[in-house]
């Protein structure tokens, strides 16, 4: 069966259920294989290439598999390069994808490994994705020589790189020199390009801003599913049974940027004014801190930690109030998810992104940063009274089909317009 003339197959790497091993003299490897570097087929077009540390759950990875499947589906021939390909997933792969396996488990030994690539396959351009990631993908194309290099970057890079001391100043050094030497940068949000500008003194010409392609099928169909929480069940719903507790709901990695523990300190207040609970989606090395927070403040009963879930999107459809608590993003997904399906949103106006999304708070409520009085308040009024649904062309900048149209002008095209004209190009 093929997709635009892209067999559809996949196979897994080595030391995974279902495993085909390729070995030198094998056949090329098809379309949506595992490929180990080193084994480059024969008679294959250039392809694009996707670089990236893995395929695990964050954000960035999420979103360069999808870009690989709409791009794949257009019929280009698509690379995506991992370090370690151990979390690549037959379902989330599309036909004509092939995920290049470096086999490194470090970035620092991975810059051999990636000029090899480059120089068998060829690719007519490589996209990366995340600080580390995206200075070794410059050093790597220029050495191998005739790869186009665009870097996507998704973080603040003040916010991201505080705290980090010696490594954040160094990493910073080499953002700044590796920034400048790509053929072009994309930020995936106005605010990030501004603080490129201001943190690593890019030109604003050389980048342009292009919104993360959240919105697919996956959101909308997933929504429609009845989320496996008794909190969640139809007799639970506020608009089924009016004196059941409405469930605000967030969503995020159990770290210290989420700001949890401001959102379970401005819930207990919440709380103490009207009946509610709290659901928080995601895994992380906060887990056992919340928790035992929420025992302190005395509101462990109306909280729950499920971890992590596959399908957010069933709870965000049903969720009386969706908080977004973090104390700094590029562009939070989650938000634009949550409001796509009906979310009544209350986020942090951090930096960067929510502002953006919620159009300077038209679309749902915007508190300071680390206030959890702000963000209580904020709570109570969104469940009393919701936020102003945006209109249904809201939603085409952060469209799959959109977005990816837009990657594929920046890899293939000329330079990008200045940032600071605050055009979008996926608007």
């Amino acid at each position: 069966m093929t997709r635009h003339g892209v067999p559809n197959t996949f196979a897994t790497r080595p030391g995974l259920p279902g495993v085909r091993t390729a070995r030198p003299g094998d056949p090329p490897p098809r379309a949506g294989a595992v490929r180990p570097d080193g084994e480059a087929g024969a008679e294959r077009p250039r392809p694009l290439a996707l670089f990236a540390p893995s395929l695990g759950g964050g954000g960035a990875e999420r979103v360069l598999i999808d870009l690989a499947g709409e791009i794949a589906a257009r019929g280009r021939a698509v690379d995506l390069v991992v370090l370690d390909a151990r979390d690549a997933a037959a379902g989330d792969l599309g036909p004509g994808v092939t995920v290049v396996d470096l086999r490194r488990r470090r970035m620092a030994f991975a810059g051999g490994a990636l000029i090899r690539y480059l120089r068998r396959a060829r690719p007519t351009a490589l996209l990366s994705t995340l600080e580390h990631a995206n200075v070794l993908a410059v050093l790597a194309a220029r050495l191998a020589g005739g790869t186009r290099v665009v870097l996507r970057e998704a973080n603040t890079p003040s916010a991201d790189l505080a705290g980090q001391g010696l490594k954040g100043r160094v990493l910073r050094y080499a953002m700044r020199v590796g920034y400048r030497a790509a053929d072009g940068v994309i930020a995936v949000s106005q605010g990030v390009a501004d603080g490129l500008v201001s943190e690593l003194g890019l030109p604003p010409e050389r980048i342009e801003v292009i919104y993360n392609p959240v919105l697919t099928p996956r959101v909308h169909e997933g929504a429609r599913v009845a989320p496996d929480h008794p909190w969640f069940a139809p007799d639970a719903a506020p608009d089924a049974a009016p004196d059941a507790a409405p469930v605000v709901l967030a969503v995020g990695r159990l770290a210290p940027q989420k700001g949890f523990d401001v959102l379970l300190r401005a819930f207990a207040r919440a709380r103490a004014r009207r009946p509610c609970r709290l659901v928080i989606l995601g895994e992380g090395p906060l887990r056992a801190s919340l928790a035992e927070l929420a025992r302190e403040l005395g509101v462990a009963e109306e909280v729950d930690l499920p971890g992590y879930v596959a399908n957010p999107f069933a709870f965000m459809a049903r969720c009386a109030a969706f908080v977004l608590s973090s104390r700094w993003e590029g562009l939070p997904n989650v938000l634009i998810q949550a409001l796509a399906v009906g979310a009544s949103p209350v986020a942090t106006d951090c930096p960067s992104g929510p502002r953006e999304i919620l159009d300077g708070g038209r679309w749902g409520r915007l508190v300071p940063v680390d206030d959890p009085e702000a963000m209580a308040e904020a709570i109570v009024a969104t469940l009393e009274r919701p936020a102003e649904r945006p209109p249904a062309a809201w939603a085409d900048r952060y469209a799959l089909a959109q977005v990816a149209g837009a990657y594929l002008e920046r890899l293939d095209g000329p330079a990008a317009e200045p940032a600071g004209s605050a055009r979008a190009r996926a608007r």
